[in-house]
């Protein structure tokens, strides 16, 4: 899929993953970080993708440029991070069966791909996990402490795009909520990841 001529292209930064699996949520803590952190032009959309799947390709297939967050297992150290891009991100996504939802994020690009309408640019920033099986855990301490690396890649990466990213005043911890309350960072860690008491609304 290309942009209209003269027309600036159309970003999703994108963060997968399930904050109900320990490091699996680093996706959704980063994308959620990043839009605390930085006030972004019109044709930039920040999404929450969750563990929704094929539901995300009409997200992907609307995209000219596409940058993903997500839990990767490089085989490195716990919380070190890794970008890949274009036609390596595939292969990330899918080289491993960690969890279901990044064999269906492997379907989604392969779907909008079949389709006619895949990614001019394609980027993964990926963190390997520590601990992918703690139910209703937080993110690890090394998972927790590459946030702000990601988040500073994602924004070095999309000015290379064209973008520039304003900083939004004040503390990440005030800003603009990407999540509802109750299961964003700051929320489910003050209620001790507990599950249940989220779910009620308490």
């Amino acid at each position: 899929m290309s942009a209209a001529q003269n027309a600036e292209p159309r970003i999703l930064v994108l963060g997968i993953g399930n904050i109900l699996w320990g490091d699996e949520g680093f996706g959704v803590r980063a994308v959620e970080e990043f839009h605390q952190r930085f006030r972004l032009p019109e044709n930039v959309t920040i999404l929450d993708g969750g563990t929704q799947g094929l539901y995300l390709v009409q997200f992907v297939r609307e995209a000219d440029y596409l940058l993903v967050f997500d839990a990767i297992d490089y085989g490195l150290e716990p919380g070190a991070l890794k970008l890949v891009r274009d036609d390596q991100v595939p292969k990330f996504t899918g080289a491993k069966k960690m969890s279901l939802h990044q064999t269906g994020f492997q379907e989604v690009l392969s779907a909008a791909d079949l389709l006619g309408q895949y990614p001019r640019k394609l980027a993964l920033i990926g963190c390997q996990p520590l601990d992918l099986e703690n139910w209703g855990g937080a993110l690890t301490g090394p998972v927790q402490g590459a946030i702000s690396g990601a988040v500073e890649t994602a924004r070095l990466l999309l000015e290379e795009w064209g973008v520039t990213c304003a900083r939004r005043p004040g503390s990440p911890e005030a800003g603009e909520r990407l999540l509802s309350n109750g299961i964003d960072h700051i929320g489910y860690e003050r209620r001790g990841c507990d599950v249940a008491a989220i779910h009620e609304g308490v």
